[in-house]
Protein backbone atom coordinates (compact mmCIF):
# COMPACT_ATOMS: atom_id res chain seq x y z
CA UNK A 1 0.00 0.00 0.00
CA UNK A 2 1.15 3.52 -0.46
CA UNK A 3 1.49 5.86 1.50
CA UNK A 4 -1.32 7.96 0.20
CA UNK A 5 -3.58 5.38 0.88
CA UNK A 6 -2.08 4.77 4.33
CA UNK A 7 -2.48 8.51 5.53
CA UNK A 8 -6.09 7.92 4.17
CA UNK A 9 -6.59 6.12 7.62
CA UNK A 10 -8.72 7.99 9.79
CA UNK A 11 -8.52 6.51 13.35
CA UNK A 12 -6.09 6.74 15.61
CA UNK A 13 -3.36 4.00 16.05
CA UNK A 14 -3.24 2.81 19.52
CA UNK A 15 0.37 3.31 21.39
CA UNK A 16 2.34 0.39 20.76
CA UNK A 17 4.40 -0.47 23.22
CA UNK A 18 8.21 -0.96 22.43
CA UNK A 19 10.12 -4.35 22.04
CA UNK A 20 12.99 -4.52 24.23
CA UNK A 21 16.13 -2.40 22.74
CA UNK A 22 13.50 -0.82 20.58
CA UNK A 23 12.67 2.70 19.68
CA UNK A 24 15.03 5.47 21.76
CA UNK A 25 15.10 8.78 22.26
CA UNK A 26 17.99 10.12 20.97
CA UNK A 27 19.41 10.95 24.17
CA UNK A 28 18.53 7.37 25.66
CA UNK A 29 15.13 8.28 26.96
CA UNK A 30 12.22 5.47 26.23
CA UNK A 31 9.54 6.18 23.29
CA UNK A 32 6.69 5.98 25.89
CA UNK A 33 3.58 7.43 26.11
CA UNK A 34 2.13 10.27 28.82
CA UNK A 35 -1.00 9.96 30.55
CA UNK A 36 -3.29 11.29 34.10
CA UNK A 37 -5.10 14.59 34.63
CA UNK A 38 -2.42 17.15 33.55
CA UNK A 39 -3.08 15.69 29.93
CA UNK A 40 -6.71 15.63 29.40
CA UNK A 41 -7.24 15.37 25.25
CA UNK A 42 -8.48 18.20 23.15
CA UNK A 43 -8.28 17.14 19.29
CA UNK A 44 -7.30 19.63 16.57
CA UNK A 45 -9.00 19.73 12.76
CA UNK A 46 -5.51 20.22 10.92
CA UNK A 47 -5.15 21.55 7.30
CA UNK A 48 -1.76 22.62 8.35
CA UNK A 49 -0.90 18.74 9.33
CA UNK A 50 -2.73 17.01 6.32
CA UNK A 51 -0.65 19.52 4.11
CA UNK A 52 2.48 17.98 5.48
CA UNK A 53 1.42 14.90 5.21
CA UNK A 54 0.42 15.48 1.56
CA UNK A 55 3.99 16.63 0.85
CA UNK A 56 5.47 13.79 2.20
CA UNK A 57 3.24 11.66 0.45
CA UNK A 58 6.16 9.57 -1.97
CA UNK A 59 8.74 9.62 0.04
CA UNK A 60 10.59 6.25 1.02
CA UNK A 61 12.73 5.41 4.15
CA UNK A 62 11.84 9.44 5.20
CA UNK A 63 13.53 10.71 8.54
CA UNK A 64 11.26 13.41 10.71
CA UNK A 65 12.66 15.15 13.81
CA UNK A 66 9.74 16.28 16.66
CA UNK A 67 10.98 18.79 18.55
CA UNK A 68 8.64 18.14 21.09
CA UNK A 69 8.24 15.02 23.79
CA UNK A 70 8.38 11.54 22.89
CA UNK A 71 4.76 10.56 22.30
CA UNK A 72 4.17 6.79 21.67
CA UNK A 73 0.96 7.58 18.90
CA UNK A 74 3.42 10.05 16.98
CA UNK A 75 6.17 7.69 16.57
CA UNK A 76 4.34 4.88 15.87
CA UNK A 77 1.78 7.07 13.19
CA UNK A 78 5.07 7.98 11.47
CA UNK A 79 6.94 4.87 11.82
CA UNK A 80 4.13 3.12 10.49
CA UNK A 81 4.29 5.20 7.02
CA UNK A 82 8.24 3.89 6.86
CA UNK A 83 9.75 7.00 8.62
CA UNK A 84 12.55 6.72 10.65
CA UNK A 85 11.83 9.22 13.84
CA UNK A 86 13.87 11.45 16.14
CA UNK A 87 12.76 13.27 19.41
CA UNK A 88 14.31 16.02 20.53
CA UNK A 89 12.46 17.79 23.24
CA UNK A 90 14.33 21.31 22.84
CA UNK A 91 11.95 23.61 25.09
CA UNK A 92 12.40 20.34 27.96
CA UNK A 93 15.95 20.97 27.11
CA UNK A 94 16.11 24.93 26.95
CA UNK A 95 14.67 24.54 30.32
CA UNK A 96 17.59 22.32 31.91
CA UNK A 97 19.84 24.37 30.04
CA UNK A 98 18.96 27.49 31.88
CA UNK A 99 18.89 26.25 35.34
CA UNK A 100 22.31 24.91 34.94
CA UNK A 101 23.55 28.67 33.64
CA UNK A 102 21.80 30.18 36.82
CA UNK A 103 23.72 27.97 38.61
CA UNK A 104 27.27 28.91 36.57
CA UNK A 105 26.20 32.63 37.42
CA UNK A 106 25.51 32.53 40.77
CA UNK A 107 29.51 30.91 41.16
CA UNK A 108 31.02 34.01 39.36
CA UNK A 109 32.94 36.31 41.73
CA UNK A 110 32.78 39.93 41.49
CA UNK A 111 35.31 41.10 38.69
CA UNK A 112 35.38 37.64 36.79
CA UNK A 113 34.67 38.21 33.41
CA UNK A 114 30.60 37.59 32.43
CA UNK A 115 30.80 38.38 28.64
CA UNK A 116 30.25 34.47 28.23
CA UNK A 117 26.62 35.00 30.18
CA UNK A 118 25.02 37.40 27.60
CA UNK A 119 22.03 36.11 25.79
CA UNK A 120 24.07 35.38 22.71
CA UNK A 121 26.58 33.37 24.12
CA UNK A 122 24.17 31.44 25.89
CA UNK A 123 22.06 30.83 23.20
CA UNK A 124 25.44 29.44 20.69
CA UNK A 125 26.76 27.44 24.23
CA UNK A 126 23.33 25.84 24.34
CA UNK A 127 23.83 24.78 20.64
CA UNK A 128 26.82 23.13 20.70
CA UNK A 129 25.35 20.12 22.50
CA UNK A 130 21.61 20.47 20.82
CA UNK A 131 20.46 19.35 17.74
CA UNK A 132 23.59 17.41 16.88
CA UNK A 133 22.52 15.74 13.49
CA UNK A 134 24.91 15.89 10.18
CA UNK A 135 23.36 18.39 7.57
CA UNK A 136 20.61 17.33 4.95
CA UNK A 137 19.10 14.93 7.96
CA UNK A 138 15.22 15.06 7.90
CA UNK A 139 12.79 15.10 5.25
CA UNK A 140 9.96 16.80 7.95
CA UNK A 141 9.95 18.34 10.93
CA UNK A 142 7.35 18.82 13.44
CA UNK A 143 8.69 22.20 15.56
CA UNK A 144 5.12 22.65 17.09
CA UNK A 145 4.70 26.50 18.60
CA UNK A 146 8.28 25.90 20.13
CA UNK A 147 9.66 29.41 18.56
CA UNK A 148 7.34 31.31 20.43
CA UNK A 149 8.56 30.20 23.78
CA UNK A 150 12.73 30.45 22.94
CA UNK A 151 14.45 33.39 23.81
CA UNK A 152 15.45 35.81 20.88
CA UNK A 153 18.69 35.40 21.09
CA UNK A 154 18.23 31.36 20.16
CA UNK A 155 14.99 31.90 17.83
CA UNK A 156 16.79 32.73 14.43
CA UNK A 157 20.07 30.63 15.35
CA UNK A 158 17.50 27.12 16.44
CA UNK A 159 15.65 28.22 12.75
CA UNK A 160 19.29 28.52 10.57
CA UNK A 161 20.35 25.21 12.00
CA UNK A 162 17.08 23.68 11.38
CA UNK A 163 17.42 24.94 7.74
CA UNK A 164 21.18 23.02 7.62
CA UNK A 165 19.61 20.03 8.83
CA UNK A 166 16.86 19.28 6.45
CA UNK A 167 16.86 17.84 3.20
CA UNK A 168 16.00 20.11 -0.02
CA UNK A 169 12.73 20.14 -0.36
CA UNK A 170 12.04 19.02 2.90
CA UNK A 171 8.97 20.65 5.06
CA UNK A 172 8.09 22.24 8.50
CA UNK A 173 5.51 22.57 10.15
CA UNK A 174 5.66 25.22 12.78
CA UNK A 175 2.87 26.94 15.16
CA UNK A 176 2.33 30.61 15.76
CA UNK A 177 -0.11 32.00 18.37
CA UNK A 178 -1.85 35.31 17.04
CA UNK A 179 -2.17 36.32 20.84
CA UNK A 180 -0.70 35.72 24.09
CA UNK A 181 -2.27 31.79 25.04
CA UNK A 182 -3.82 31.44 28.20
CA UNK A 183 -2.35 27.68 28.81
CA UNK A 184 0.87 25.72 27.95
CA UNK A 185 0.14 22.72 25.04
CA UNK A 186 2.08 19.86 24.22
CA UNK A 187 1.12 18.40 20.51
CA UNK A 188 1.06 15.09 19.11
CA UNK A 189 -0.32 13.33 16.48
CA UNK A 190 -3.65 11.87 15.75
CA UNK A 191 -4.56 10.93 12.32
CA UNK A 192 -3.60 12.28 9.13
CA UNK A 193 -5.55 15.67 9.39
CA UNK A 194 -5.60 15.83 13.80
CA UNK A 195 -3.16 16.48 16.41
CA UNK A 196 -3.81 16.50 20.31
CA UNK A 197 -3.55 19.51 22.60
CA UNK A 198 -2.61 18.43 25.57
CA UNK A 199 -2.72 21.11 28.36
CA UNK A 200 0.67 20.57 30.23
CA UNK A 201 2.82 22.95 33.43
CA UNK A 202 4.45 26.27 31.86
CA UNK A 203 8.06 25.39 31.23
CA UNK A 204 7.89 29.61 29.83
CA UNK A 205 5.33 32.11 29.07
CA UNK A 206 5.13 32.90 25.73
CA UNK A 207 7.92 35.27 24.56
CA UNK A 208 6.46 37.26 21.85
CA UNK A 209 3.37 37.16 19.30
CA UNK A 210 5.46 36.71 16.06
CA UNK A 211 4.31 39.18 12.90
CA UNK A 212 3.60 37.20 9.77
CA UNK A 213 6.90 39.50 8.23
CA UNK A 214 8.88 38.25 11.15
CA UNK A 215 7.97 35.18 10.20
CA UNK A 216 8.62 35.23 6.66
CA UNK A 217 11.92 36.66 7.72
CA UNK A 218 12.98 34.09 9.73
CA UNK A 219 12.67 31.59 7.20
CA UNK A 220 13.91 33.26 3.79
CA UNK A 221 16.19 30.89 2.56
CA UNK A 222 13.19 27.96 2.35
CA UNK A 223 11.76 28.05 -1.12
CA UNK A 224 8.04 28.62 -0.44
CA UNK A 225 5.65 28.37 2.51
CA UNK A 226 2.14 28.34 3.34
CA UNK A 227 -0.04 29.79 6.53
CA UNK A 228 -3.23 28.15 7.51
CA UNK A 229 -4.92 30.05 10.63
CA UNK A 230 -7.70 28.75 12.61
CA UNK A 231 -10.29 30.55 14.83
CA UNK A 232 -8.86 29.15 17.97
CA UNK A 233 -5.69 32.15 17.51
CA UNK A 234 -3.67 29.73 16.13
CA UNK A 235 -1.29 29.60 12.58
CA UNK A 236 -0.23 27.17 11.48
CA UNK A 237 2.88 27.67 8.81
CA UNK A 238 3.97 24.91 5.96
CA UNK A 239 8.09 26.32 5.47
CA UNK A 240 9.28 24.11 2.18
CA UNK A 241 13.22 24.10 1.78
Amino acid sequence: MGLLNKLRVAHDRQAATPSAGGDKHPTGTPVGDRSGPAYALGVRLSNGLKEFLWHLNGIGNGSLLDLGPVWQTTVSFFVERGFKVYTEDLLGAWKEFLRVEEDRLREIAPGMDAVEMTPAARAERFLSNSLQYSPDTFDAVLAWDLLDYLDGELVPRVVTRLTELIKEGGVILAIFHSRKPDCFFRYRVVNVQNFELLPSPALFPAQRIFQNREIQNLFSRFHSSKTFVGRDQLREGLFIR
